[in-house]
């Protein structure tokens, strides 16, 4: 059995609709949000706040700017929230099982934003996400963001990892290629789909 796993946070535990995004931020006064905003990776605005080039204070100020309008840090959490549509319980409870006999990480381009509230207890289940894994890897802290093999990189270097004898969830193709190409076993869900039993298959080395 595979002894380290790698999640990725949107698509794979929280189940993404961007078109609930889009419209949550033109409601803020962001008129051409969509031309910025990506299921994987964002621009702009939006892609220096994931990959720490700007701070909650800077995106703020921009989003204000765009907007034309004063902004609260609530009404701006709320946009970036719009994104998440559903957490599974079963998903969260199959990485708490996992623990038991696997190290487990998670490697995700977001945000403080979401983040904030992620890694609080306003999580659903009323356990902050941190509490599911051995470390997290957010692209805001490292300044980097997938599919940028270096921010993998960061994670075995600083994790320990072996690539070979980890499996790497992730619902982006572009950051899937990334990781078979450094040696990590991959598998690619749908965004919403229910993984565990693939994911087992892959770690008993049935699948």
């Amino acid at each position: 059995m595979k002894n380290t796993i790698v999640f990725d946070f949107g698509g794979v535990i929280a189940d993404l609709d961007i078109r609930k995004a889009i419209a949550a931020f033109k409601s803020l006064g962001i008129a051409d949000v969509e031309k910025y905003l990506d299921p994987y990776l964002q621009s702009g605005p939006f892609l220096e706040i994931e990959n720490g080039k700007t701070d909650v204070a800077g995106f703020m100020a921009t989003m204000q700017e765009l907007s034309g309008r004063e902004l609260s840090f609530r009404q701006v959490q709320e946009a970036w929230l719009a994104f998440i549509t559903g957490i599974s319980r079963k998903k969260l409870d199959y990485i708490s099982e996992l623990r038991k006999h696997c190290r487990t990480y998670l490697l995700s381009n977001t945000n403080p934003f979401i983040m904030d509230w992620a890694c609080s207890s306003q999580f659903p289940g009323g356990k902050p996400l941190d509490t599911y894994f051995d470390k997290m890897y957010f692209s805001y802290r490292i300044g980097l963001t997938k599919p940028d093999p270096e921010i993998f990189r960061h994670m075995i270097r600083d994790s320990g990892m072996i690539p070979e004898e980890t499996l790497f969830v992730e619902d982006g193709t572009a950051n899937i290629l990334t990781a078979r190409r450094l040696g990590f076993k991959t598998y690619q869900p749908a965004n919403g789909e229910d993984w565990r039993n693939a994911v087992t298959a892959i770690l008993e080395n049935r699948g």
